[in-house]
This record gives C-alpha cells, structure tokens and sequence, in this order.
C-alpha cells in the first residue's frame, strides 16, 4: 500500500488550522492509503482525535531551523514515504522524494517584521526567497488557496501555472455559546481581530477610526487578539496621540470571540495583503457586515458580500465603513450576501481536491 506522510507541525495555529482541517476531512474521506502525520506532542491528542485510522508521528524539529534542515529530513526519509505533503513553504529543501507543497502566500517576503533585527531579518528575508523558488520548482504539485496568490506564485517562481491547483479554505461557525464581553455590551463598536503585524495595516485603521469619530462619537474600536509587543506599541502610540475609545481586548476565548461577531457592527479587514481572508468569511458566517480592503485575493473571496475600499487611502476606508453604519439597508444586504457566500466554500470539497492530487501522484 502506498504511503502519504503529512507535515502538520503547524496544527494549531492559524496558518496550521488549513492542515488541521485537511487531515479531518481526508480521514472522512477515507484515502486507499496509508496516512502519517508528523506533528508535535502537544498536538497528538488532537490529530488523533479527529483521524482516528491515522499513524501520528511525533517531532521535536522546529521550523526555520538548521535542525529541520538535515535531522527533519531523516525523519521523514525513515518513514518511507511515496508522497509528501509540506502545509508550508518551510520544509527540507534536499529532500528528494515526491513532494506537494501548499504555499499561502507571499506576504513574508514583502514586508519587515519590526520587532526583529533589521540585518538579520533581511536576511532571512533573502533566504525565504529561494527557499520559495527552490520548493516551487522542486514540488511535483503546488497547492494555494486562492487564485491570485496561483498567480503571484508563478510570477515569482517562474513555474508553469498548469504545476499549481487552487484549494480554497472555508469558514465554520464557532460551535461554542456567544460569551457576553462585559466591557462592550450595550456599546456600538467596529472590530478587527488578528495579529497587528504591518501588512495588517491597524494604524490605518485607527485613522480611519479617529475620523469616523466626528459623525459617530459614541463608536468604538475593539481589536482583538492575544498582547505582544506589536500591539503594546499600538496602544502606546494610539493613547500618545490623545485617541480615546479603542478597546485592545488582548486574548479572547472563541465563546467570546463568536460574540464579537455577532454584536459588531461591522467587521473591518484593512490588510494590505492575504492569501485567502479567513476572519472576514468567519465574520460573514457569524451575520457582520464586512468592510474589506480591496488588496490582493480580498474581492476574490468576498464577492459582492463586502464594502470595498482602497487599504492606503485613510478618507476612503473611513467612508466605505461609515456607509455601512449609516445605511441599515445596505448594512442589511451585505449580511445576507455574506451568508450566501460563506456557503460557496468548503473544508471537504477542499479535501477531495487535494485528495485527486494526491491520488494522481501516487498512480
């Protein structure tokens, strides 16, 4: 029997919550193959759970390490595997058997992480290139989870577009009750939830904010998501510049989280660059109004469910969410068209697709 092995050290993350689904519904899928799945210790129980009929194989090698370079390899080169399955870019770049590769995105290597060594970041910056170009040319599949980032992929590499097939993601609704976030009940406020890295475009966003603020004083901002340093210099700027009314949640528990979703009055994604957009369709399957950058595969996966505006422009973000909180109407509309649209995408038809790739590879 054929053997496929699958690198989830990512589970758990939000990049990881792609391979997570993947191996849940591969294993409902129920592939005439054998299945490992390489992951760590914390995330055993978890993968066990959800594909019961799957070999876990447990890893200590990190990625982005010298480490995973040659002592990952050896691993993965013990198991015997007819196919691999890398759910990143960071893999061992000398491994030389059979190879598929999901590739989220570009993002990392356009923009700078601030709370790192400028030099060194660079860098790695240089480094992570070729290790794009050397996987996309090296993997006999490339999988991306949207069409505009297929696209970005072969004008960067330089491989054949007929090489990469798009899977795209989906969005569940939280199956966990709505938790009430004592702070904000009764309140009007707007929300972003995510990490505050600069791609992200927050202080954009709190300009927006500080302009809306004029014609909506009662608003607030809430950005959610767990306080690192990124965000502490936020909010230190932020109160610096005298503006009130914005609400760092730091980490929300999904009860919450669903709440969020649910008493918003709109959901805004200002980002400058995505893959796919996951917290904007999560958004729509919980009833916000989403008010979306229009960067990058963004208008791909929203459709005509989200009010668009240009992520550099501070009138015209501030403009596109104002319409949304000053017209019941169109606020309405955008809620039903973010339900129909939620429906369009699928974890287990993104499953069969990968599935068919796997199956063509193996023979």
């Amino acid at each position: 029997m054929k053997k496929l092995v699958i690198d989830a050290r990512e589970s758990g993350t939000s990049t990881g919550r792609y391979i997570d689904k993947l191996i849940e519904y591969l294993a409902l899928l129920k592939p005439g193959f054998e299945v490992s799945i390489i992951t760590k210790e914390t995330r055993k129980d978890f993968i066990k759970k959800i594909a019961p009929g799957f070999e876990v194989v447990l890893t200590d090698f990190k990625e982005f390490t010298f480490d995973e370079q040659l002592g990952f390899k050896r691993q993965i080169e013990d198991l015997k595997p007819d196919l691999v399955h890398f759910g990143m870019v960071q893999q061992p770049i000398r491994y030389k058997g059979k190879v598929v590769t999901t590739m989220h995105d570009l993002t990392t290597l356009r923009f700078v992480n601030p709370t790192k060594n400028k030099v060194v970041f660079k860098i790695k910056q240089m480094v992570y290139a070729k290790v794009n170009k050397t996987v996309a040319k090296k993997s006999l599949a490339i999988i991306t989870p949207s069409n505009y980032v297929k696209q970005d992929v072969v004008n960067y590499t330089g491989i054949e577009p007929s090489k990469v097939t798009v899977t795209y993601e989906a969005a569940d609704k939280i199956p966990d009750s709505p938790v009430e976030v004592k702070s904000l009940v009764g309140k009007q406020f707007i929300m972003y939830i995510g990490r505050p890295q600069p791609h992200k475009n927050l202080p954009r966003l709190i300009e927006a904010f500080s302009a809306l603020k004029a014609t909506h004083p009662d608003l607030l901002l809430v950005l959610a998501g767990k306080k690192d340093s990124l965000y502490s210099s936020i909010e230190e700027k932020a109160v610096k510049q005298g503006l009130p009314d914005i609400v760092f949640t730091d980490f929300v528990s999904e009860g919450q989280l669903r709440w969020l979703y649910q008493n918003c009055s709109a959901y805004v994604f200002p980002s400058l660059s995505e893959g796919f957009g996951l917290p904007g369709l999560e958004a729509m399957a919980h009833g916000a109004p989403v008010v979306s950058s229009n960067a990058t595969c963004l208008p791909e996966i929203y459709g005509e469910a989200a009010a668009y505006f240009d992520p550099l422009s501070i009138e015209d973000m501030s403009s596109a969410i104002n319409k949304v909180l000053s017209n019941n109407n169109y606020r309405d509309k955008l809620i039903k068209l973010g339900f129909t649209q939620v429906k369009k995408y699928s974890w287990e038809k993104m499953a069969r697709q990968t599935l068919d790739i796997y199956n063509k590879l193996l023979g």
